[in-house]
C-alpha cells in the first residue's frame, strides 16, 4: 500500500472527528502534490501551464461536465485559469462541503456573489421566489431591485408561520428561500417543518418544476446548525464572517447535492464572482480548522453577556437563543446542535433598547452606540460578525438601511435594535464596555 492510500484511509476514519478533519482535511491531494509541507502553500498563479494544446482541450472539456456522460476523468484536475479552478479553492471546497454534510460546494467572491449564484441557478424569467419577511438588507435589495428585471417574480410571508407560507406558494415559486437565525433579529426558522412543505408540494410537481430550499445560514455556522441534515437542499454562507473568522477576507460559498455543482461552477466562470486563491487560504488553513474551538468560547461568552443585558434597567428586550426565556428556546435546542449533539446556540445576541415610543428607542440607541464607538476598548462600531473581536452595530441604519424604514417596522425590525457580534475577548471585559457606556447615556 502507498504513503498516500494510507493517508487517504486515515483521513476517511470515522474515529476521527468532525472538528479534526476540518483542521488536516487532505494532507495529501491529488490536486496538488505538497506531501513535504505541512500547510498547503498559497496558490500564486491566474492562469496555469499546459502541456500541450491536446491537455488544454481535455482540461475544458471536462470542466463542469461531472455529469453529462464525460466518464474519462485526468488523475487530477487540469487547472488552465483561476476563474475555473485552482488547488486552494478546490481544497477548501472539498472541506466546507464536509462541515456542512453536503455532497459539493463551490465558492465565491462574497457572500452575497454566493446567494446571487444560487438563486440565479434556481430560477429564470417567469419563475418566482418566496422569502422570508425579513432578511439582510443587501439580500432584500437583490430581491426587490434587480429580481424584477428579469421578470423573476418575489413574494414575502412569514416563515415561522407554515400555513402561510403554503397558501403563498404558486405554480411559478421555484425556491423558499430564508435566514435561520435570521439577521438581526435571531428569529428561527423551523427548518424542517419547511424542507417538509417543499417535499409535499414537490410530489406533484416534474423535476423541472421542482421546489427548492435555501438557507442562509451564516448566524449558526456549520459548528451550530447543519440545514442539509433537516432535508434542506442548498445552503449558503458568508466565509468573511465566524467561518473565515479573522476578518481578513471576503468570500462566500453554496453547499448542495451534487447534481448542483456542474451548474454552480458555470454561474461562477460566466458571471465571474470567483473567490482569489489569496483569500480561499486563509480560511483553508485558518478560519475552518480554528473554527470549532472559537465558536465554543463565543458562545460561551455570549451567555453571560445576554444574562448581563436582562439585567439592565435600559433594555426592553434581549434575544439570544441560549437564552431560556427566548421565545423559540425548545426549536433552538432541537436545531442549533454542534457536531457532538450539544446545544449551539451561536455567539450573535440582539437586543432593544426601551424608549416610550420608536423616535425615542432610536435615539437612545444610537446614543448608546456612539459612546461605544468612542469609549469601548474591546467593542467596535462596525458592520460583520464571527471576528475574533466584538462588533456592535444599529441594524435600522446600518447593515438593513436598503429597507424603507416602515417596512422595517412591518418586517420586525425595532428602531432601537442593537446587533452585538461576541468575539473572543473575555465576557468581563465586553461587560464593562458596555456597561460603562449604558451607565454613560442611561438620561
Amino acid at each position: 500500500m502507498s504513503e498516500h492510500e494510507n493517508n487517504h484511509q486515515v483521513i476517511e476514519d470515522a474515529t476521527y472527528s468532525t472538528e479534526t478533519h476540518l483542521i488536516y482535511g487532505q494532507s495529501q491531494d491529488p490536486r496538488w502534490d505538497y506531501s513535504h509541507h505541512l500547510l498547503p502553500p498559497i496558490s500564486a498563479s491566474a492562469t496555469f501551464r499546459l502541456d500541450s494544446a491536446q491537455r488544454g482541450a481535455q482540461g475544458f472539456t471536462e470542466f463542469a461536465h461531472s455529469s453529462d456522460g464525460v466518464t474519462v476523468k485526468s488523475k487530477a484536475p487540469i487547472y488552465i485559469y483561476d476563474r475555473l479552478g485552482e488547488p486552494n479553492k478546490d481544497m477548501l471546497e472539498e472541506n466546507l462541503a464536509y462541515a456542512e454534510h453536503g455532497e459539493i460546494a463551490v465558492s465565491f467572491a462574497s457572500g452575497m456573489a454566493a446567494i446571487s449564484a444560487v438563486l440565479g441557478a434556481l430560477t429564470g424569467s417567469g419563475s418566482e421566489v418566496l422569502a422570508h419577511r425579513t432578511l439582510y438588507g443587501c439580500t432584500y435589495s437583490l430581491l426587490t431591485n434587480w429580481y424584477p428585471r428579469l421578470k423573476i417574480g418575489v413574494q414575502f410571508a412569514d416563515f415561522s408561520n407554515p400555513t402561510e407560507v403554503k397558501r403563498k406558494i404558486t405554480k411559478h415559486t421555484r425556491v423558499l428561500y430564508m435566514e435561520s437565525p435570521v439577521n438581526p433579529t435571531l428569529r428561527l426558522v423551523d427548518l424542517k417543518a419547511i424542507a417538509q412543505i417543499a417535499a409535499e408540494v414537490n410530489v406533484r410537481r416534474s423535476p423541472e418544476e421542482k421546489l427548492y430550499t435555501v438557507v442562509d445560514s451564516t448566524f449558526a455556522t456549520p459548528f451550530c446548525q447543519r440545514p442539509i441534515t433537516l432535508g434542506i437542499d442548498f445552503v449558503v454562507h458568508s466565509l468573511t464572517k465566524a467561518i473565515g473568522g479573522f476578518g481578513t477576507d471576503i468570500g462566500g460559498v453554496v453547499i448542495g447535492p451534487k447534481w448542483s455543482y456542474d451548474m454552480l461552477m458555470l454561474y461562477r466562470k460566466d458571471f465571474g464572482g470567483v473567490l482569489s486563491a489569496k483569500s480561499a487560504w486563509p480560511v483553508l488553513v485558518q478560519g475552518l480548522p480554528s473554527l470549532g474551538v472559537r465558536m465554543r468560547q463565543m458562545q460561551e461568552t455570549a451567555m453571560k453577556v445576554a444574562e448581563f443585558l436582562t439585567r439592565r434597567p435600559e433594555i426592553e428586550c434581549v434575544h439570544y437563543p441560549g437564552l431560556p426565556t427566548f421565545n423559540q428556546a425548545e426549536l433552538a435546542r432541537r436545531q442549533m446542535v454542534d457536531y457532538d449533539g450539544n446545544f449551539a446556540p451561536g455567539a450573535m445576541i440582539y437586543f432593544t433598547m426601551k424608549g416610550s415610543t420608536a423616535h425615542d428607542a432610536l435615539a437612545r440607541a444610537e446614543r448608546f452606540i456612539n459612546d461605544i464607538a468612542t469609549n469601548a476598548y474591546c467593542i467596535t462600531l462596525a458592520v460583520s460578525l464571527g471576528n475574533i473581536r466584538t462588533l456592535i452595530e444599529h441594524p435600522g441604519s446600518m447593515t438593513h438601511s436598503a429597507i424603507p424604514p416602515d417596512e422595517q417596522v412591518a418586517k420586525g425590525l425595532d428602531p432601537g435594535g442593537i446587533r452585538l457580534a461576541i468575539g473572543l475577548e473575555k465576557p468581563e471585559d465586553i461587560i464593562t464596555d458596555l456597561r460603562r457606556s449604558m451607565d454613560r447615556t442611561r438620561s
